[in-house]
C-alpha cells in the first residue's frame, strides 16, 4: 500500500498528540527542547481563520489513522449548517450512518430530529457530528486511541463553525469534550464550558430508546439549550 506524505505527516501528528496527552496524564507540564527545535514552525491544529469544513473534510479523506477504517463503508464527517449557533456532538456512527455517510440517520437520529423539532429547530439550523468519524465494530464504544486520532478533526470542525452552544450527546461525547470521567447522569442538567463555549451534556438518543423514562430529563436539558440559543 502506498502512503502519501500527507498521510504520514497526519499519522505522526496523531501519534504525537496521543503521546503528549499521555505525558500530561503523568503530570508532566514542560517538555525540554533543543535550541534547534525552538525554530521549527508547527501548524496549528485548529483555530486558523483559513480553516473550513471543506478543507477539514479533504484532510480526513481516506483516513487510516486507526483501525476503525478497516470495517467502515463511509467516513461520517458531519452535516448541517456550517454557521450553526448550536453544534450537537454524538459518539460515533452506527450501521445506518456508516451506510449513508451521514450522522444520526437511524432510529436514534429520528428521535434526535423530533427532539430538535420540539424546541423549534431543524437539522438545517444546527450542525451534527460525532467524536469518531468511523463506525466502531458492533457499535461498541470507541477506544481511547481511536478517539485521540479523531479528536483533532472535531476540534477543527468546532473552530471552523464557531458555535455559540454545544450539546454533548451521551457519556463518550461529554467526557471527551469536558476531559472528565464524571458520568452523564451527573454532568447533565447544567452548562459546562468547552473553551469559552457553553456546553450542555444530555443523554444520547439511543439511550433514550432503551430508557424512555429519561426523556423528561432530556426535555429539561433541551429547554435550557433553547433559552440559551435565543440569547446567543
Amino acid at each position: 500500500m502506498v502512503v502519501s506524505l500527507k498521510q504520514e505527516l497526519a499519522d505522526i501528528a496523531c501519534d504525537l498528540e496521543t503521546y503528549v496527552r499521555y505525558l500530561k496524564s503523568l503530570g508532566l507540564t514542560d517538555v525540554p527542547v533543543s535550541d534547534a527545535s525552538r525554530h521549527v514552525a508547527v501548524p496549528q491544529e485548529a483555530g486558523s481563520p483559513e480553516d473550513t469544513l471543506d478543507l477539514i473534510r479533504r484532510d480526513l479523506d481516506g483516513c487510516r489513522r486507526c483501525g476503525l477504517h478497516e470495517g467502515r463503508k463511509n467516513i461520517v464527517f458531519g452535516s448541517g449548517n456550517p454557521q450553526a449557533r448550536l453544534v450537537l456532538v454524538g459518539e460515533g456512527p452506527g450501521y445506518e450512518e456508516d451506510l449513508q455517510g451521514r450522522p444520526f440517520v437511524g432510529p436514534a437520529g429520528q428521535l434526535l430530529t423530533k427532539i430538535l423539532r420540539a424546541i423549534d429547530l431543524t437539522r438545517d439550523d444546527v450542525y451534527i457530528c460525532n467524536i469518531v468519524k468511523c463506525r466502531p465494530p458492533g457499535n461498541r464504544n470507541p477506544e481511547r486511541q481511536e478517539i485521540e486520532c479523531c479528536l483533532p478533526f472535531l476540534r477543527r470542525q468546532i473552530c471552523a463553525i464557531r458555535p455559540k452552544l454545544i450539546c454533548a450527546l451521551g457519556n463518550i461525547a461529554a467526557q471527551t469534550l469536558l476531559e472528565t470521567d464524571m458520568p452523564i447522569s451527573r454532568l447533565r442538567g447544567d452548562f459546562h464550558k468547552y473553551g469559552d463555549i457553553p456546553l450542555m451534556p444530555t443523554y444520547h438518543p439511543a439511550f433514550l430508546l432503551r430508557n424512555p423514562e429519561k426523556k423528561r430529563d432530556v426535555w429539561q436539558d433541551v429547554q435550557k439549550i433553547r433559552a440559551a440559543y435565543d440569547k446567543a
